[in-house]
């Protein structure tokens, strides 16, 4: 590295704000809330990966030891919850299904929980078991073989009609990039291409010129606000499709892949902070000055946005993602529970007294795990 280069990242890192995590308490709080909430497909997919992040993150594809995983587990790095959530799936899937989960509507969702199959196949400690490995392949098959495509070849969200949802690119690219990342060779290099065309595709179908994504194109209904999560999601999916190609055995391979990454996933987080609030929040609806606070959106844009500034060495937009934790630390009922976060199951409306959000809660834990990994980026 130019030594001009390595004293700029320097002070870049000695310039970054520090802000105070979260409590050992209300972390523990939010995770029992998270396992005890989460049931549907997608809900237990971002279940497994915010437990990875947040008490696993040796397997977490944010660092290099996760290609390849260990063989065995130990007392340790045991990943219970996590396996715990794929041996459940497996274990209920019916036989004549390919998809993780049979009969959702969406085609999408239930690879969400594919890594985490892949992840207890890995570490299966008997060898003659291939319940895990035969449900992972019968997934990736279902994909790429079965789901409709649009005519520029991406995948569709849905099982009945091509209709692109920004969610996808959370569920599938990242569990087809983790797919390709365990193998070696040709394989391994057509899988993470195509969890980089899938990003590609689905970015050239849902952008815009505000540098956001809209929510849903296609089939027999569409949704052309800039829903948070939905950028969210998407922006949080090339990021985890990003760090599987940088720390596959073919990174090489994919260099200007994982720049074009980079960006797009910066296109998102810049044009959402531009939005942000004062108290540190951002909306259900990123641009609309008239919607509602979304917490949901506002902690998984900022656990984004400091895993960016690890992988970049570039700490532009910690102030925003600081300004968010804020709010997410002052948005955490005594019990756990997230508050102030969107329905979910509706997209638009804030989400009614009594009812909370599983993926608000796995949102937390992202954001506590990216917070923690970019504060000891800083003091290193």
């Amino acid at each position: 590295m130019a030594p001009w280069l390595n004293g700029l990242i320097l002070a870049s890192r000695a310039l970054a704000p520090v802000q105070d995590g979260l409590s050992n308490r209300t972390l523990a709080n939010v995770r029992s809330r998270l396992i005890e909430s989460a049931k549907a497909s997608w809900e237990l997919g971002v279940a497994a990966e915010a437990l990875t992040e947040f008490s696993w993150p040796a397997l977490s594809v944010f660092e290099r030891s996760a290609f390849p995983p260990p063989a065995h587990l130990n007392v340790s790095l045991n990943a219970s919850d996590v396996l715990e959530i794929a041996v459940k799936t497996v274990s209920r899937k019916p036989a004549d299904s390919l998809a993780l989960i049979a009969n959702q509507g969406s085609a999408a969702d239930p690879a969400s929980i594919g890594v985490s199959v892949l992840l207890a196949n890995w570490t299966r400690p008997d060898l003659s078991v291939t319940a895990f490995a035969n449900a992972a392949g019968g997934q990736l098959e279902h994909l790429l073989s079965q789901v409709p495509r649009s005519d520029q070849g991406a995948i569709s969200h849905r099982e009945d009609q091509v209709q692109l949802w920004s969610d996808f690119v959370y569920m599938v690219p990242p569990f087809i990039a983790y797919f390709g990342a365990l193998e070696r060779g040709h394989g391994a290099r057509a899988l993470l291409q195509i969890a980089y065309d899938q990003c590609r595709l689905y970015r050239d179908a849902l952008r815009d010129e505000s540098g956001l994504w809209r929510h849903v194109v296609y089939g027999d209904w569409q949704d052309d606000t800039h829903w948070g999560t939905g950028n969210g999601w998407a922006a949080a999916g090339m990021l985890r499709v990003l760090q599987a190609l940088n720390h596959s055995s073919e990174a090489l391979f994919f260099s200007e892949h994982q720049a074009n990454l980079t960006h797009w996933i910066q296109e998102i987080t810049t044009a959402a902070w531009s939005h942000q609030h004062e108290d540190g929040s951002l909306f259900n609806v990123i641009d609309d000055p008239t919607n509602f606070i979304d917490t949901s959106t506002t902690a998984l844009l900022a656990s984004v946005t400091y895993r960016m500034a690890v992988f970049t060495n570039d700490n532009t937009s910690i102030p925003s993602a600081n300004k968010a934790l804020t709010l997410i630390k002052n948005s955490i009922d005594a019990d756990g529970w997230l508050q102030n976060t969107t329905d979910p199951y509706t997209f638009h409306s804030p989400i009614q007294p009594g009812a909370h959000s599983p993926e608000g809660q796995a949102f937390v834990l992202l954001l506590h795990a990216a917070h923690v990994a970019w504060r000891k980026f800083i003091s290193t």
